[in-house]
């Protein structure tokens, strides 16, 4: 009896272990949205009212000076690090469909419809679908912040 209550406990471990790891797996690295080093949780600047993380003063001060310019990579990395939810599509602001999903910048964006996926779809470059998906404009038509309670 106590062998199969030890053999439960270990299971009950390795099972959290593996959940945890993929749940981990999961999580994209945050990178700098300057430099596109990968961002620590020291050096911080508000953008959009979430916080953006960098991997140094540096790119924070350059951000600070020219946030329009990198505000793509900024709001990219507020959805990343789970401070903003998709709620509409981000080109047009109209109601999601699911048949439309596709991944920008490692985040699973869906849009109102097959147009606005394909116009994302044929940019050349993930950085052009991640300013398309993800600049100041498109931000605020699509995504909201996600509210204390809702975080897991």
């Amino acid at each position: 009896m106590q062998r199969r209550i030890f053999l439960f406990r270990v299971a009950i471990m390795v099972a959290s272990f593996v959940v945890g790891r993929a749940r981990a797996a999961d999580a994209p690295e945050l990178k700098c949205p300057v430099c596109g080093r990968g961002a620590g949780k020291e050096v911080i600047a508000e953008h959009n009212g979430g916080k953006v993380y960098f991997c140094c003063d540096k790119c924070a001060k350059a951000f600070v000076a020219k946030s329009s310019e990198f505000a793509a990579k900024a709001n990219l990395q507020l959805v990343q690090s789970g401070q903003f939810k998709l709620v509409k599509c981000p080109l047009e602001g109209y109601t999601l469909n699911p048949v439309t999903a596709m991944e920008v910048g490692a985040v699973k964006v869906l849009f109102c419809c097959k147009g606005c996926k394909n116009e994302v779809r044929v940019a050349k470059t993930e950085d052009e679908r991640i300013n398309l998906v993800f600049n100041d404009k498109a931000f605020k038509k699509g995504f909201e912040k996600i509210a204390p309670a809702e975080k897991k």
